[in-house]
Protein backbone atom coordinates (compact mmCIF):
# COMPACT_ATOMS: atom_id res chain seq x y z
CA UNK A 1 0.00 0.00 0.00
CA UNK A 2 0.99 2.94 -0.83
CA UNK A 3 2.19 6.21 1.89
CA UNK A 4 0.36 9.56 1.64
CA UNK A 5 3.84 10.87 0.54
CA UNK A 6 3.77 8.36 -2.10
CA UNK A 7 0.06 8.85 -3.55
CA UNK A 8 1.14 13.01 -3.74
CA UNK A 9 4.36 12.17 -5.46
CA UNK A 10 1.99 10.49 -7.86
CA UNK A 11 -0.97 12.94 -7.81
CA UNK A 12 1.36 15.65 -8.44
CA UNK A 13 3.31 14.08 -11.28
CA UNK A 14 0.15 12.85 -12.97
CA UNK A 15 -1.58 16.70 -13.04
CA UNK A 16 2.01 18.03 -14.31
CA UNK A 17 1.97 15.80 -17.20
CA UNK A 18 -1.94 16.53 -18.32
CA UNK A 19 -0.94 20.26 -18.00
CA UNK A 20 2.16 19.87 -20.30
CA UNK A 21 -0.09 17.76 -22.86
CA UNK A 22 0.16 18.89 -26.19
CA UNK A 23 -2.98 20.78 -26.57
CA UNK A 24 -3.14 19.16 -30.55
CA UNK A 25 -5.91 19.57 -32.85
CA UNK A 26 -9.15 20.82 -31.75
CA UNK A 27 -11.70 17.57 -31.77
CA UNK A 28 -15.02 18.10 -33.19
CA UNK A 29 -16.39 16.45 -30.50
CA UNK A 30 -15.50 19.07 -28.08
CA UNK A 31 -18.57 21.15 -28.93
CA UNK A 32 -20.73 18.03 -27.47
CA UNK A 33 -18.99 18.90 -24.14
CA UNK A 34 -19.86 22.14 -24.35
CA UNK A 35 -23.38 21.71 -24.51
CA UNK A 36 -23.31 19.28 -21.50
CA UNK A 37 -20.61 20.73 -19.25
CA UNK A 38 -23.31 22.99 -17.54
CA UNK A 39 -25.37 19.59 -16.60
CA UNK A 40 -24.69 17.96 -12.96
CA UNK A 41 -24.11 14.28 -14.85
CA UNK A 42 -21.27 12.39 -15.18
CA UNK A 43 -19.15 12.91 -18.47
CA UNK A 44 -18.34 9.16 -19.60
CA UNK A 45 -15.84 9.57 -22.36
CA UNK A 46 -15.17 6.38 -23.96
CA UNK A 47 -13.91 5.12 -27.46
CA UNK A 48 -10.95 2.75 -28.77
CA UNK A 49 -7.08 3.37 -27.20
CA UNK A 50 -5.14 6.17 -28.24
CA UNK A 51 -8.15 7.45 -30.26
CA UNK A 52 -7.43 11.00 -27.98
CA UNK A 53 -9.65 10.57 -25.12
CA UNK A 54 -6.62 12.09 -22.81
CA UNK A 55 -6.11 14.37 -25.31
CA UNK A 56 -9.77 15.50 -25.07
CA UNK A 57 -9.63 15.57 -21.23
CA UNK A 58 -6.30 18.34 -22.04
CA UNK A 59 -8.95 20.42 -24.13
CA UNK A 60 -11.41 20.73 -21.34
CA UNK A 61 -9.51 21.58 -18.83
CA UNK A 62 -7.92 24.38 -20.99
CA UNK A 63 -10.96 25.95 -22.58
CA UNK A 64 -13.58 25.39 -19.80
CA UNK A 65 -11.76 25.29 -16.52
CA UNK A 66 -8.39 27.63 -17.69
CA UNK A 67 -5.93 24.77 -16.12
CA UNK A 68 -7.63 25.61 -12.87
CA UNK A 69 -9.97 24.38 -10.36
CA UNK A 70 -9.84 20.96 -10.79
CA UNK A 71 -8.33 16.96 -9.71
CA UNK A 72 -6.79 14.86 -12.27
CA UNK A 73 -5.90 11.16 -11.76
CA UNK A 74 -4.65 8.98 -13.76
CA UNK A 75 -5.70 4.84 -13.43
CA UNK A 76 -3.68 3.62 -16.41
CA UNK A 77 -0.48 4.43 -13.68
CA UNK A 78 0.76 1.02 -12.96
CA UNK A 79 1.80 2.43 -9.66
CA UNK A 80 -2.09 3.11 -9.07
CA UNK A 81 -3.09 -0.23 -10.28
CA UNK A 82 -4.06 -1.87 -6.71
CA UNK A 83 -6.28 0.27 -5.65
CA UNK A 84 -9.81 0.48 -5.33
CA UNK A 85 -13.28 2.07 -4.64
CA UNK A 86 -12.81 2.05 -0.91
CA UNK A 87 -9.31 3.49 -1.22
CA UNK A 88 -10.43 6.41 -3.10
CA UNK A 89 -10.62 8.86 0.09
CA UNK A 90 -6.96 8.62 0.35
CA UNK A 91 -6.51 9.82 -3.07
CA UNK A 92 -9.27 12.76 -1.97
CA UNK A 93 -7.70 13.63 0.82
CA UNK A 94 -4.47 13.72 -0.72
CA UNK A 95 -5.94 15.86 -3.39
CA UNK A 96 -7.43 18.35 -0.84
CA UNK A 97 -4.01 18.85 1.16
CA UNK A 98 -2.20 19.91 -2.71
CA UNK A 99 -4.77 21.99 -4.43
CA UNK A 100 -7.45 22.81 -1.70
CA UNK A 101 -10.96 22.15 -2.17
CA UNK A 102 -12.19 21.64 -5.79
CA UNK A 103 -15.95 20.28 -7.14
CA UNK A 104 -14.51 18.92 -10.82
CA UNK A 105 -12.78 15.02 -11.40
CA UNK A 106 -11.29 14.57 -14.47
CA UNK A 107 -10.12 10.56 -14.55
CA UNK A 108 -8.17 8.29 -16.63
CA UNK A 109 -9.39 4.74 -17.91
CA UNK A 110 -11.49 4.64 -14.60
CA UNK A 111 -12.23 0.85 -15.84
CA UNK A 112 -9.39 -0.40 -14.33
CA UNK A 113 -10.49 0.31 -10.44
CA UNK A 114 -12.63 -2.30 -8.93
CA UNK A 115 -16.24 -1.17 -8.30
CA UNK A 116 -15.41 2.55 -9.19
CA UNK A 117 -18.81 3.19 -9.74
CA UNK A 118 -19.58 2.93 -5.93
CA UNK A 119 -17.44 6.34 -4.85
CA UNK A 120 -18.45 8.61 -8.44
CA UNK A 121 -22.16 7.62 -6.80
CA UNK A 122 -21.28 8.92 -3.52
CA UNK A 123 -19.52 12.29 -4.90
CA UNK A 124 -21.99 12.77 -7.93
CA UNK A 125 -24.60 12.89 -4.30
CA UNK A 126 -22.73 14.91 -2.93
CA UNK A 127 -22.23 17.23 -6.22
CA UNK A 128 -18.98 16.28 -7.56
CA UNK A 129 -19.09 17.04 -11.32
CA UNK A 130 -16.63 13.94 -13.27
CA UNK A 131 -15.16 13.91 -16.56
CA UNK A 132 -14.33 10.34 -17.04
CA UNK A 133 -12.46 8.11 -19.45
CA UNK A 134 -12.00 4.28 -20.51
CA UNK A 135 -11.79 1.75 -23.36
CA UNK A 136 -14.47 -0.80 -22.63
CA UNK A 137 -18.02 0.65 -23.62
CA UNK A 138 -19.65 -2.42 -22.19
CA UNK A 139 -17.85 -2.37 -19.08
CA UNK A 140 -18.76 1.47 -18.81
CA UNK A 141 -22.13 1.41 -19.21
CA UNK A 142 -23.05 -1.97 -17.34
CA UNK A 143 -21.45 -0.68 -14.30
CA UNK A 144 -22.68 2.86 -14.28
CA UNK A 145 -25.92 1.52 -15.86
CA UNK A 146 -26.57 -0.17 -11.98
CA UNK A 147 -25.44 3.29 -10.00
CA UNK A 148 -26.02 6.01 -12.37
CA UNK A 149 -29.41 5.65 -14.83
CA UNK A 150 -30.04 8.75 -16.22
CA UNK A 151 -27.40 10.26 -14.34
CA UNK A 152 -24.36 10.18 -16.64
CA UNK A 153 -24.15 11.15 -20.78
CA UNK A 154 -21.84 9.54 -22.78
CA UNK A 155 -19.37 11.11 -25.13
CA UNK A 156 -17.34 9.27 -28.16
CA UNK A 157 -14.11 9.96 -29.18
CA UNK A 158 -13.41 8.31 -32.47
CA UNK A 159 -10.17 8.48 -34.70
CA UNK A 160 -9.84 11.89 -36.35
CA UNK A 161 -12.38 12.78 -39.01
CA UNK A 162 -11.44 13.79 -42.43
CA UNK A 163 -11.60 17.59 -41.87
CA UNK A 164 -9.56 16.87 -38.37
CA UNK A 165 -7.08 15.15 -40.93
CA UNK A 166 -7.08 18.57 -43.33
CA UNK A 167 -6.19 20.19 -40.28
CA UNK A 168 -3.64 18.24 -39.01
CA UNK A 169 -1.93 18.33 -42.28
CA UNK A 170 -2.52 22.52 -42.25
CA UNK A 171 -4.67 22.69 -45.01
CA UNK A 172 -7.70 25.26 -43.85
CA UNK A 173 -11.00 24.10 -45.58
CA UNK A 174 -14.14 26.56 -46.73
CA UNK A 175 -16.89 26.30 -49.12
CA UNK A 176 -15.01 28.25 -52.15
CA UNK A 177 -12.37 25.96 -52.17
CA UNK A 178 -13.85 23.13 -53.03
CA UNK A 179 -14.45 24.18 -56.67
CA UNK A 180 -10.85 26.11 -56.85
CA UNK A 181 -9.58 23.67 -59.09
CA UNK A 182 -5.72 24.10 -57.18
CA UNK A 183 -7.22 22.89 -54.26
CA UNK A 184 -9.75 20.33 -55.40
CA UNK A 185 -6.42 18.49 -56.50
CA UNK A 186 -5.28 19.06 -53.15
CA UNK A 187 -8.22 17.80 -50.97
CA UNK A 188 -8.43 14.80 -53.23
CA UNK A 189 -4.72 14.23 -52.83
CA UNK A 190 -5.12 14.24 -49.37
CA UNK A 191 -8.25 12.01 -48.99
CA UNK A 192 -6.33 9.22 -50.53
CA UNK A 193 -3.87 9.63 -48.07
CA UNK A 194 -6.30 9.58 -45.36
CA UNK A 195 -7.70 6.39 -47.36
CA UNK A 196 -5.18 4.07 -46.47
CA UNK A 197 -3.46 5.71 -43.17
CA UNK A 198 -6.69 6.30 -41.53
CA UNK A 199 -7.26 8.98 -38.71
CA UNK A 200 -5.57 7.72 -35.78
CA UNK A 201 -3.77 10.44 -33.90
CA UNK A 202 -0.20 9.16 -32.59
CA UNK A 203 -0.05 7.26 -35.95
CA UNK A 204 -0.18 10.05 -38.43
CA UNK A 205 2.03 12.52 -36.19
CA UNK A 206 4.75 9.90 -35.81
CA UNK A 207 4.12 8.20 -39.21
CA UNK A 208 5.08 4.43 -37.18
CA UNK A 209 3.19 1.82 -38.25
CA UNK A 210 4.47 -0.58 -35.35
CA UNK A 211 2.23 2.25 -33.70
CA UNK A 212 -0.80 0.65 -34.84
CA UNK A 213 0.37 -2.70 -34.20
CA UNK A 214 0.76 -2.14 -30.80
CA UNK A 215 -2.69 -0.24 -30.08
CA UNK A 216 -4.24 -3.97 -31.58
CA UNK A 217 -2.03 -6.05 -29.93
CA UNK A 218 -2.97 -4.31 -26.31
CA UNK A 219 -6.54 -4.86 -27.12
CA UNK A 220 -6.75 -8.21 -28.27
CA UNK A 221 -4.26 -8.98 -24.74
CA UNK A 222 -5.34 -5.89 -22.09
CA UNK A 223 -8.77 -5.15 -23.31
CA UNK A 224 -9.84 -8.82 -24.14
CA UNK A 225 -8.04 -11.92 -23.63
CA UNK A 226 -6.98 -10.90 -19.56
CA UNK A 227 -10.56 -9.32 -19.07
CA UNK A 228 -12.56 -11.44 -20.40
CA UNK A 229 -9.73 -14.37 -19.27
CA UNK A 230 -9.36 -16.04 -22.67
CA UNK A 231 -6.95 -18.49 -22.82
CA UNK A 232 -6.52 -19.66 -26.44
CA UNK A 233 -5.50 -16.46 -27.56
CA UNK A 234 -4.15 -18.07 -30.95
CA UNK A 235 -8.08 -18.48 -31.81
CA UNK A 236 -8.74 -15.31 -30.48
CA UNK A 237 -6.44 -13.60 -33.14
CA UNK A 238 -7.56 -16.36 -35.67
CA UNK A 239 -11.52 -14.88 -35.98
CA UNK A 240 -10.38 -11.47 -36.08
CA UNK A 241 -7.40 -12.12 -38.81
CA UNK A 242 -10.50 -13.80 -41.12
CA UNK A 243 -13.12 -10.83 -39.86
CA UNK A 244 -10.21 -8.41 -40.61
CA UNK A 245 -9.35 -9.25 -44.32
CA UNK A 246 -13.17 -9.94 -45.35
CA UNK A 247 -14.42 -6.56 -43.50
CA UNK A 248 -17.40 -5.06 -45.59
CA UNK A 249 -18.26 -8.40 -46.90
CA UNK A 250 -21.07 -10.46 -45.21
CA UNK A 251 -20.56 -13.47 -42.72
CA UNK A 252 -22.49 -15.50 -40.38
CA UNK A 253 -21.45 -16.73 -37.16
CA UNK A 254 -22.21 -20.40 -38.13
CA UNK A 255 -19.57 -19.48 -41.61
CA UNK A 256 -16.92 -18.71 -39.35
CA UNK A 257 -17.36 -21.21 -37.03
CA UNK A 258 -17.01 -24.07 -39.70
CA UNK A 259 -14.35 -22.19 -41.46
CA UNK A 260 -12.02 -21.78 -38.28
CA UNK A 261 -12.66 -25.48 -37.30
CA UNK A 262 -14.38 -23.89 -34.01
CA UNK A 263 -16.52 -25.72 -31.50
CA UNK A 264 -19.23 -23.40 -30.67
CA UNK A 265 -21.15 -20.67 -32.57
CA UNK A 266 -21.38 -18.51 -29.00
CA UNK A 267 -17.76 -18.13 -28.98
CA UNK A 268 -17.66 -16.91 -32.31
CA UNK A 269 -20.07 -14.46 -30.72
CA UNK A 270 -18.51 -13.59 -27.87
CA UNK A 271 -15.35 -13.12 -29.36
CA UNK A 272 -16.91 -10.38 -32.17
CA UNK A 273 -18.69 -8.80 -29.07
CA UNK A 274 -15.29 -8.61 -27.31
CA UNK A 275 -14.22 -6.45 -29.85
CA UNK A 276 -17.16 -4.44 -30.59
CA UNK A 277 -16.91 -3.19 -26.68
CA UNK A 278 -13.31 -2.08 -27.08
CA UNK A 279 -14.78 -0.05 -30.30
CA UNK A 280 -12.22 -1.42 -32.77
CA UNK A 281 -15.41 -2.82 -34.65
CA UNK A 282 -18.67 -2.28 -35.31
CA UNK A 283 -21.28 -4.60 -36.85
CA UNK A 284 -24.23 -4.06 -39.05
CA UNK A 285 -27.15 -6.49 -40.32
CA UNK A 286 -29.40 -6.41 -43.35
CA UNK A 287 -32.55 -3.98 -43.10
CA UNK A 288 -36.04 -6.18 -42.32
CA UNK A 289 -38.64 -4.84 -40.74
CA UNK A 290 -38.61 -7.74 -38.29
CA UNK A 291 -36.37 -7.42 -35.51
CA UNK A 292 -36.12 -11.29 -35.02
CA UNK A 293 -35.17 -11.55 -39.07
CA UNK A 294 -32.73 -8.98 -38.05
CA UNK A 295 -31.18 -11.02 -35.11
CA UNK A 296 -30.58 -13.90 -37.61
CA UNK A 297 -29.72 -12.20 -41.17
CA UNK A 298 -25.85 -11.88 -42.07
CA UNK A 299 -23.26 -9.77 -40.52
CA UNK A 300 -20.82 -7.19 -42.26
CA UNK A 301 -17.98 -5.79 -40.51
CA UNK A 302 -16.59 -2.17 -40.27
CA UNK A 303 -13.09 -1.57 -38.78
CA UNK A 304 -12.94 1.95 -36.60
CA UNK A 305 -9.88 2.89 -38.48
CA UNK A 306 -8.71 2.12 -42.37
CA UNK A 307 -5.06 2.55 -40.78
CA UNK A 308 -5.18 -0.80 -39.24
CA UNK A 309 -5.97 -2.88 -42.53
CA UNK A 310 -2.04 -2.01 -43.02
CA UNK A 311 -0.50 -4.14 -40.41
CA UNK A 312 -3.30 -6.48 -40.44
CA UNK A 313 -4.74 -7.48 -43.50
CA UNK A 314 -2.85 -10.21 -45.32
CA UNK A 315 -4.94 -9.84 -48.84
CA UNK A 316 -3.22 -9.49 -51.48
CA UNK A 317 -5.13 -7.22 -53.56
CA UNK A 318 -7.05 -4.91 -51.43
CA UNK A 319 -10.45 -3.40 -52.80
CA UNK A 320 -10.59 0.24 -52.31
CA UNK A 321 -14.04 0.49 -52.85
CA UNK A 322 -14.09 -1.62 -49.44
CA UNK A 323 -12.02 1.41 -47.97
CA UNK A 324 -14.76 3.85 -49.38
CA UNK A 325 -17.05 1.59 -47.71
CA UNK A 326 -15.38 1.62 -44.14
CA UNK A 327 -15.01 5.48 -44.25
CA UNK A 328 -18.54 6.21 -45.09
CA UNK A 329 -20.23 3.83 -42.48
CA UNK A 330 -17.77 5.00 -39.73
CA UNK A 331 -19.49 8.78 -40.94
CA UNK A 332 -22.90 7.41 -40.76
CA UNK A 333 -22.20 6.03 -36.85
CA UNK A 334 -21.58 8.76 -35.65
CA UNK A 335 -24.31 10.53 -36.48
CA UNK A 336 -27.37 7.43 -36.26
CA UNK A 337 -27.87 4.76 -34.42
CA UNK A 338 -29.54 2.27 -36.93
CA UNK A 339 -27.49 1.41 -39.67
CA UNK A 340 -28.55 -1.81 -41.90
CA UNK A 341 -27.46 -2.74 -45.50
CA UNK A 342 -30.07 -3.84 -47.97
CA UNK A 343 -30.26 -6.96 -49.90
CA UNK A 344 -32.73 -9.15 -52.02
CA UNK A 345 -31.85 -9.38 -55.60
CA UNK A 346 -29.90 -6.62 -55.59
CA UNK A 347 -27.64 -4.95 -53.00
CA UNK A 348 -27.29 -1.60 -51.67
CA UNK A 349 -24.68 -0.74 -48.60
CA UNK A 350 -26.55 1.35 -46.31
CA UNK A 351 -30.22 2.08 -44.99
CA UNK A 352 -30.13 4.45 -42.58
CA UNK A 353 -33.21 4.61 -40.28
CA UNK A 354 -33.62 7.08 -37.26
CA UNK A 355 -36.47 7.19 -35.01
CA UNK A 356 -37.97 4.51 -37.23
CA UNK A 357 -38.31 6.44 -40.07
CA UNK A 358 -35.66 6.09 -43.63
CA UNK A 359 -33.24 8.98 -43.40
CA UNK A 360 -31.14 7.74 -46.69
CA UNK A 361 -30.00 5.28 -49.08
CA UNK A 362 -26.57 5.53 -49.78
CA UNK A 363 -24.33 2.89 -52.37
CA UNK A 364 -20.69 3.42 -52.27
CA UNK A 365 -18.60 1.99 -55.27
CA UNK A 366 -14.92 3.26 -55.89
CA UNK A 367 -15.68 4.55 -59.56
CA UNK A 368 -19.29 3.97 -61.96
CA UNK A 369 -18.07 2.90 -65.10
CA UNK A 370 -19.68 0.53 -68.28
CA UNK A 371 -19.12 -3.01 -66.17
CA UNK A 372 -20.47 -1.89 -62.99
CA UNK A 373 -22.65 1.28 -63.17
CA UNK A 374 -26.02 -0.63 -63.88
CA UNK A 375 -25.47 -2.69 -60.93
CA UNK A 376 -24.84 -0.36 -58.90
CA UNK A 377 -27.87 1.85 -59.89
CA UNK A 378 -30.10 -1.29 -60.09
CA UNK A 379 -29.00 -1.74 -56.49
CA UNK A 380 -29.93 1.86 -54.80
CA UNK A 381 -33.34 1.75 -57.20
CA UNK A 382 -34.20 -2.38 -55.60
CA UNK A 383 -33.51 -0.45 -51.71
CA UNK A 384 -35.49 3.06 -52.91
CA UNK A 385 -38.23 1.11 -54.68
CA UNK A 386 -38.84 -1.08 -51.89
CA UNK A 387 -38.37 1.75 -48.93
CA UNK A 388 -40.57 3.84 -50.88
CA UNK A 389 -37.38 6.64 -50.90
CA UNK A 390 -37.52 9.29 -53.86
CA UNK A 391 -33.46 9.84 -53.38
CA UNK A 392 -30.78 8.09 -53.48
CA UNK A 393 -27.05 8.79 -53.01
CA UNK A 394 -24.26 6.93 -54.71
CA UNK A 395 -20.80 7.85 -53.05
CA UNK A 396 -17.37 7.41 -55.47
CA UNK A 397 -13.85 8.84 -54.86
CA UNK A 398 -14.65 11.37 -57.87
CA UNK A 399 -18.11 11.52 -59.73
CA UNK A 400 -20.02 13.66 -59.74
CA UNK A 401 -23.41 14.03 -61.76
CA UNK A 402 -27.59 13.55 -61.19
CA UNK A 403 -29.32 10.34 -62.74
CA UNK A 404 -33.57 10.45 -63.03
CA UNK A 405 -34.95 7.04 -63.45
CA UNK A 406 -38.64 7.62 -63.40
CA UNK A 407 -39.53 9.64 -60.35
CA UNK A 408 -36.33 8.54 -58.84
CA UNK A 409 -33.30 10.93 -58.41
CA UNK A 410 -30.00 9.39 -57.94
CA UNK A 411 -27.21 12.36 -56.63
CA UNK A 412 -23.47 10.84 -57.18
CA UNK A 413 -21.18 12.70 -55.15
CA UNK A 414 -17.50 12.18 -54.42
CA UNK A 415 -16.95 11.11 -50.78
CA UNK A 416 -14.32 13.51 -49.92
CA UNK A 417 -16.96 16.09 -51.12
CA UNK A 418 -20.19 14.62 -48.78
CA UNK A 419 -17.35 14.34 -45.90
CA UNK A 420 -16.84 17.95 -45.96
CA UNK A 421 -19.90 18.91 -46.84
Amino acid sequence: MLSKEQLKQILVSQRETILKKDYGIERTVLKDITEKKNLPHVIVITGIRRSGKSTLLKQIIEKYYHNKNFYYINFEDERLFNFNASNFNDIYESLIDLYGECTTFFIDEIQNIPNFETFIRRFYEQGFKFYITGSSAHLLSKELGTKLTGRHIDIKVKPFSFPEFLTLKKFTIDKHKLYQTESRVKIKKLFEEYLTKGGMPEYLIHDDLELLMNIYEDIIIKDIAVRYHVENVTTLKEVYQYLTNNFSNKFSYNEIKKILKLGSVNTVKKYISYLEETHFVHTITKFDHSIKKQLINDKKLYLIDTGFLQVLSTRLTRDKGWYLENIVYNELQKQFTNVFYFSNKHECDFIVVENKTIQSVIQVTWEMNENNKEREIQGILAAMQMLQQKTGLILTLDQEEEITRGNKKIIVKPVWKWLLE
